[in-house]
């Protein structure tokens, strides 16, 4: 009986910390330095209007937004967001909505090469740009006040699913060891993440890989049943000091199983800053955003096999699984980056 009033207040908590309006709007940039990238970015606004969706199509929902409206006024975190491979900025969409309405900018990007309009093996071989596209995007937001509204510079995180879980460790600090990786992968060559080694030409740019990508302006990150974790080397991770939350999918695969993957991180990065967590009911695919009903069959007509994404495990819907994750990252990200939502009260002060 706690626990469900507990889980009941904190729903009414998160419900009541919304703001008026979410905003919405995508850009493209192409700066000296960076790769060409396609971002869409989530802020809050004080117009309001008549929101229309972003990011629906006829197998997945999107969400509610008014399209360019003019930033709130004032300071705001920065949420940064990557996809996994295949995926594209839609993926999170429910993450960036949520984060959004209690006062956030969010940022997501389609990385080249692993994103699903653009799957050049040239840009897929480019797996050490990674982390340096939510790089540039984070420059393009900091130094653009006018497209999303102003950054709070000392209150920026960053959070990816799958590959992109794998991304926001780098901008935490951990390194990659290609070699590792690829003996690693001989005694587990069944991992998905296994399969992609010449696909992201980890077999051919170990240097490159090995290198620091730590992000100093990153205060925080959320890794959502992320791959390759593997080849990440147990010193690095030991030495992560941000706050980093790890959420596997409890209805895990032999693919992507939880305690080889998130397990590892867990084993690894110091309990001091580490949350971890296996979330009831979710496959990999479940972090992904809504699908629409009779959505696996269109995709099976298509592409037989990749139906699986509409797919989740035990008996929580995709819908029921998003609220609690969302939650739950809100008063993370919320207590990590010493936040107060502006409407409401905080989340984080909310019973666990």
């Amino acid at each position: 009986m706690l626990r469900r009033l507990s889980f009941l207040l904190l729903s009414f908590l998160f419900s009541a910390t919304t703001w008026a309006d979410t905003a919405f709007r995508q850009l493209s940039i192409n700066e000296e330095g960076s790769r060409p990238l396609n971002i869409a970015v989530w802020y809050p606004t004080a117009e309001t209007g008549s929101p229309e969706k972003v990011g629906d199509n006829i197998v997945f929902y999107g969400t509610s937004a008014l399209r360019e409206a003019k930033p709130e006024a004032g300071v705001h975190p920065l949420l940064l967001l990557s996809h996994g491979y295949g995926g594209n900025w839609r993926n999170l969409n429910w993450l960036a909505s949520a984060m959004a309405a209690q006062g956030y900018i969010v940022a997501a990007v389609d990385h080249p090469g692993t994103t699903t309009l653009n799957k050049n093996p040239e840009d897929a071989k480019q797996l050490w740009r990674r982390p340096q596209d939510l790089q540039w995007v984070m420059a393009t937001i900091l130094a653009t006040p006018s497209l999303a509204g102003q950054v709070d510079t000392q209150r920026i995180a960053a959070a990816g699913h799958s590959l992109g879980g794998w991304t926001v460790l780098e901008l935490a600090g951990a390194r990659f060891d290609a070699e590792r990786f690829q003996t690693d992968c001989r005694a587990h060559a069944g991992l998905s993440a296994c399969k992609l080694i010449q696909t992201l030409g980890i077999n051919h740019a170990a240097e490159r890989l090995a290198a620091n990508a730590r992000e100093p302006k990153i205060k925080a990150v959320v890794s959502l049943d992320l791959g390759l974790a593997r080849g990440f080397t147990p010193e690095s991770l030991s030495q992560i000091a941000i706050p980093t939350l790890i959420m596997a999918a409890q209805a895990d695969s032999d693919e992507l199983p939880a305690k080889l993957e998130s397990g590892y991180l867990a084993e690894h990065i110091p309990a001091a800053v580490r949350r971890d967590r296996s979330v009831e009911g979710a496959t990999h695919f479940s972090f992904m955003q809504l699908c629409k009903p009779g959505a696996g069959a269109l995709i099976a007509e298509k592409d037989p096999g990749d139906e699986i994404v509409c797919q989740d495990g035990g008996t929580l819907s995709r819908a029921d699984i998003h609220r609690q994750l969302a939650q739950d990252i809100s008063v993370f990200l919320n207590q990590a980056l010493d936040f107060q939502p502006q409407h409401g009260g905080n989340p984080s002060d909310s019973p666990r």
